[in-house]
């Protein structure tokens, strides 16, 4: 008698990432790095038709002040990038319960993007948020990026374009600053690959530099003189506000640039290239990269 070999059981689609902040400039990192290793990603955003969606993720439609988009979004997903918008700054009302939910409906690894040096500054919503998962005993990964070389092309971009000047409190400190580019390398490593789970990777560049530094790297590539003024934390605070930014968000702000000024963020490290095999991008390459948003407008 001839055996028929068992036929194997139907397989159901390959589970995704959901992505929140994907639009945002690190979550579109993870989400453009996620889709070059081949895996399905579910973009949460507020709408799927808005503008920076990368081509080739599904958005879907995600609040994580809506609990009613919450299990829509996670819907196949088994793995889950997260990071806090700026505007939650009460992460126990809103983001610790969508955490919550993901690990009720299966979620087996949890990526955090969290803050460096958040273990010395409790203050923060991101050591909240690290406590929390600690607590619950998710399967997490906490990663802990140095300051975003983007924040000088977004935040502080009217400043150097317009003024050409870089306006931070961070006083003499050195600051080992990032490529949010690399920061979604790791993330999309992270997440596909073993050995992670229970660990907080502390991501810096490969150069600790000053902002005096940064403002001749700027000046040498944009060719006009770009100054670093050195405002204390107070002038800081009042620019911010005159600007529109909510009370909130100026005290994390503060909170932050208080670390800086205490060099918790001036060391480099390699923590990029041992996890990917690339080295961090330079802030000389990023510049170069990125000149035109800091030229001023013909």
């Amino acid at each position: 008698m001839t055996l028929t070999p068992a036929s194997e059981p139907p397989r159901g689609p390959r589970p995704s990432v959901l992505v929140t902040g994907a639009t945002g400039g690190v979550g579109s990192a993870v989400v453009r790095h996620l889709l070059g290793r081949g895996e399905p990603v579910v973009s949460a955003v507020r709408d799927p038709g808005e503008a920076g969606v990368v081509p080739g993720s599904e958005a879907r439609p995600f609040d994580f002040e809506s609990e009613n988009t919450w299990a829509d979004a996670l819907a196949g997903c088994d793995r889950l990038f997260l990071l806090r918008p700026p505007p939650i700054a009460d992460v126990h009302r809103h983001l610790l319960p969508f955490a919550d939910a993901a690990l009720e409906r299966g979620i087996r690894h949890i990526v955090f993007l969290s803050l460096q040096g958040v273990q010395f500054n409790r203050a923060t919503p991101h050591h909240a948020v690290e406590k929390h998962l600690r607590a619950r005993k998710a399967p997490y990964t906490f990663l802990r990026p140095n300051f975003f070389m983007q924040n000088l092309s977004t935040t502080y971009r009217a400043d150097i374009r317009d003024r050409d000047r870089i306006a931070v409190p961070a006083g003499r400190a050195r600051t080992a600053v990032i490529d949010t580019d690399d920061i979604g390398r790791v993330a999309a490593r992270v997440l596909t690959e073993p050995g992670h789970i229970g660990k907080a990777y502390t991501l810096s560049g490969e150069q600790s530099l000053t902002y005096d530094d940064i403002a001749r790297m700027l000046t040498a590539e944009l060719g006009r003189p770009i100054r670093y003024t050195r405002p204390t934390a107070v002038e800081y605070a009042e620019q911010r506000r005159r600007a529109g930014a909510a009370p909130d968000y100026i005290d994390v702000q503060a909170m932050i640039w208080r670390i800086v000024r205490l060099n918790v963020s001036a060391l480099p490290n390699r923590q990029v290239r041992r996890l990917t095999g690339a080295p961090a991008t330079t802030f000389a390459e990023f510049a170069h990269r990125e000149r035109a948003v800091w030229m001023p407008a013909d």
